[in-house]
């Protein structure tokens, strides 16, 4: 009788390892994804005798070839860097860490071997150190989020070699440094430049650099028309509103809490704002605020 038991239990197991869809190697990244972390409760469908392409939670397989596609972990107890394992999850088109806020250290230089990946969110967490110049590699990158982190230093330069970026937050971080003059011109890059976010020829839609430490001149910058939401607040952006800004049409904007002085452009979506998208500059003007003396 116990031979018979052995017997099922093996020929059940043999049975699970044919009709598994999980591939073998993903399953085993996100198994040292989890011991990284601890074995956390959040984690706590990850186990090796189930299909992780059917019953694990924060995963999503590729319906034709059960390759990993997504990595969505968020809301709760995981501590630690995020490990560099997640780098070999090669057919990754979504990375998402959101709102854990333990998860501490740098941007691990992996992710830049995620070459599929069109959305990267790590937001909501304490990562330090500078933004790498590495994620220039995700040439099919149009979501990158890191805000709400503790990231320091300048714009890589290098991030104007990602073409198809859309969306682009770096907002509460400490992020420092120039925007040069040279926008849109991709050649003689120095650091700090974030050119690569203006320009006619962009294609970037919603950029958010609120709550940083830049420092540029917003006199001289040339947005997209594609240009849909801008909100820059509390940096030490100088300069005035360019004209430019009247013919972009569906605008969000916030430019408060800068340095920016002039009267505000008439014409376009500029007036039909609420005057705290501009209150507490230098000495700005003109209607939603008050009139230029």
């Amino acid at each position: 009788m116990k031979a018979l038991f052995i017997s099922l239990l093996a020929l059940n197991l043999l049975s699970l390892s044919f009709s598994e869809l999980c591939n073998p190697h993903d399953k085993q990244v996100l198994l040292q994804i989890k011991k990284h972390f601890g074995d956390p409760y959040l984690l706590a469908s990850w186990l090796s005798d189930t299909d992780c392409c059917t019953s694990w939670n924060q995963v999503e397989c590729d319906a034709t070839t059960n390759r990993i596609v997504s990595l969505r972990i968020f809301s709760g107890d995981l501590s630690g860097e995020i490990p560099a394992e997640v780098g070999d999850l090669p057919y990754l088109e979504t990375l998402e860490f959101h709102k854990l806020t333990n998860i501490t250290g740098p941007i691990t230089p992996s992710i830049s071997n995620l070459i599929h990946l069109i959305s990267l969110r790590l937001s909501n967490l304490n990562l330090t150190g500078p933004v790498p110049d590495s994620l220039s590699k995700l040439k099919n990158l149009r979501v990158l989020t890191l805000s709400f982190n503790s990231l320091s230093g300048s714009i890589p330069s290098s991030l104007a070699l990602m073409p198809e970026i859309d969306i682009l937050e770096l907002d509460r971080n400490n992020l420092t440094g120039p925007i040069p003059e040279s926008f849109g011109n991709f050649a003689g890059r120095v650091p700090g430049d974030a050119s690569m976010l203006f320009g006619p020829n962009k294609t970037s839609g919603s950029v958010d650099l609120s709550r940083n430490l830049l420092e540029f001149n917003l006199s001289k910058v040339v947005f997209p028309n594609t240009l849909t939401y801008l909100d820059v607040n509390h940096n030490k952006i100088f300069g005035s509103i360019p004209t430019q800004m009247t013919q972009l049409n569906h605008l969000s904007l916030n430019v408060s809490y800068n340095r920016l002085c002039g009267q505000i452009p008439q014409g376009g979506q500029l007036q039909t704002f609420d005057y705290t998208a501009y209150f507490h500059n230098r000495c700005l003007c003109g209607a939603p605020l008050a009139s230029c003396k």
